[in-house]
């Protein structure tokens, strides 16, 4: 199973075809109206000027839109924003987000699909962190679910975004850092219906440790 868990590169992963390889850059209302008309999920627009402000002004370490704040007044209505705005994604309602490092993400990621597990969507953001989609009510559920699995007392990357909390979405650009992009985007299958926390969160938490492992180990048994 360990040779399953190489290293593996964002780049060297198929990303997912941006409809028939978009030639002309999709703007923030465009994706608004896109993640609202045609999947149903509520979206709220951030201050692109802001974008990538780190630490966030939220006060939480492992915020996924760090500087990005809903505008007052416009809760649900992005689909009027502008090229210059961001889109966020408020988190706890269509779903939740699992959050890992972008190595371990990636490893878990081409494991669960050689295992046939149907995993939902995937943002890759340029923070160097993976936003794996999952049903919502996970972020409350999630020590429960990693005590059952027998991760409690692991020192895990791991966190997950539910309600009162924003994920950056395509095509938000991060000030220094570069675009979110779809690593794996929504389909009609799983938009409305993300999987289940507990079919992704065992191969995402054993990744994640088995990465720690990695970074706790001396160089000379690194290499």
């Amino acid at each position: 199973m360990d040779n399953l868990f190489g290293e593996l590169r964002l780049g060297h992963l198929r990303l997912a075809p941006l409809g028939a390889r978009r030639r002309t850059k999709v703007t923030a209302s465009q994706a608004a109206a896109e993640y609202t008309g045609r999947w149903g999920w509520a979206v709220s627009v951030g201050d692109q000027t802001d974008a990538g402000t780190a630490p966030c002004p939220c006060g939480s370490a492992r915020c996924a839109a760090p500087g990005l704040h809903p505008v007052p007044g416009v809760e649900g209505a992005a689909r009027t924003a502008d090229a210059e705005s961001s889109v966020l994604f408020p988190t706890g309602r269509a779903f939740d987000v699992l959050d890992v490092p972008e190595q371990a993400g990636l490893q878990a990621l081409v494991r669960l699909e050689r295992m046939g597990t149907q995993v939902g969507p995937v943002l890759a953001a340029p923070t160097g962190r993976l936003h794996f989609l999952v049903a919502a009510g996970t972020a409350r559920r999630l020590p429960d679910l990693l005590y059952r699995m027998g991760w409690d007392d692991a020192a895990l990357d791991l966190t997950c975004h539910g309600e009162g909390s924003y994920v950056a979405a395509p095509p938000t650009v991060l000030a220094g850092l570069g675009p979110v992009r779809w690593l794996r985007r929504p389909t009609r299958d799983n938009a409305g219906c993300p999987p289940e926390a507990r079919l992704l969160l065992g191969t995402l938490a054993y990744a994640c440790h088995r990465g720690r492992e990695r970074t706790a180990e001396p160089a000379w048994i690194a290499s």
